[in-house]
């Protein structure tokens, strides 16, 4: 096992360590003390994991239901640079998400204002009238499966809310698939008895981002989990 984390190493150097993260697990400790995408005590003001290796700086996250692709960095000064990168929107971030209801436009955006509300468990949140847009993505229909009323379509994060997707879908009239928070009862129900599927399909699968030492765009992907393929072959 690798000192830095029970998950697949996806890429690793010394300024950086990027995973798989699978569906189920944190990207960080919760107060119940459940584990973690990286190894070791958290401190949730610095963000840092104290692993046996080392510390490592998480630099984003992951919802706990959805898998894909999380990076950390090594050093102060790559934590430093890739917060930057993220906070200036230069970083590129795909996911893969199968929504439910009605065929989507070849592709669209969904620009929402997104107001947070504490609740039993944790945060949700929701579309409201705000000053601005504070929610921006863009998306691309990748398929639609009429016999199921399921679409495929990947997903551009241009900002990085809380639940963003999940929230702007479940909105936009497309609730995402397994989602037990945002999504619709009945959907999910059928979904699990007819696809297997029991959990969100919500995958982030791609990574563009300049690494800190040597400027060189890095372009990191994760296959899709084998029981969200297996979920697609049944939507078919």
């Amino acid at each position: 096992m690798n000192p830095y984390t029970r998950h697949p190493i996806l890429y690793e150097d010394n300024a950086m360590v990027v995973i798989h993260k699978p569906s189920g697990v944190l990207s960080h400790p919760n107060v119940k003390g459940q584990p973690a995408a990286y190894e070791g005590p958290y401190d949730p003001d610095r963000r840092i994991f104290q692993t046996p290796a080392g510390p490592l700086w998480l630099i984003h996250r992951l919802d706990q239901e959805t898998s894909g692709i999380l990076l950390a960095a090594k050093t102060p000064e790559s934590a430093k640079i890739f917060r930057t990168s993220f906070e200036k929107k230069e970083v590129e971030k795909d996911y893969v998400v199968l929504v439910a209801r009605k065929p989507l436009p070849p592709q669209g955006r969904w620009s929402d204002f997104l107001a947070e509300k504490k609740r039993a468990g944790g945060i949700k949140v929701f579309v409201t009238k705000g000053p601005k847009p504070n929610a921006l993505l863009h998306y691309i229909t990748k398929d639609f499966y009429p016999r199921t009323n399921l679409a495929l379509i990947e997903v551009r994060l241009v900002t990085g809310k809380t639940h963003q997707i999940r929230a702007q879908a479940a909105y936009h009239g497309h609730p995402v698939a397994g989602d037990r928070v945002y999504g619709n009862f009945a959907v999910n129900k059928e979904l699990r008895h007819h696809l297997g599927l029991n959990r969100l399909f919500l995958h982030a699968w791609r990574i563009k981002i300049r690494h800190p030492s040597s400027s060189k765009i890095l372009d990191i992907e994760t296959a899709l989990p084998e029981e969200l393929e297996k979920a697609l072959e049944r939507a078919q």
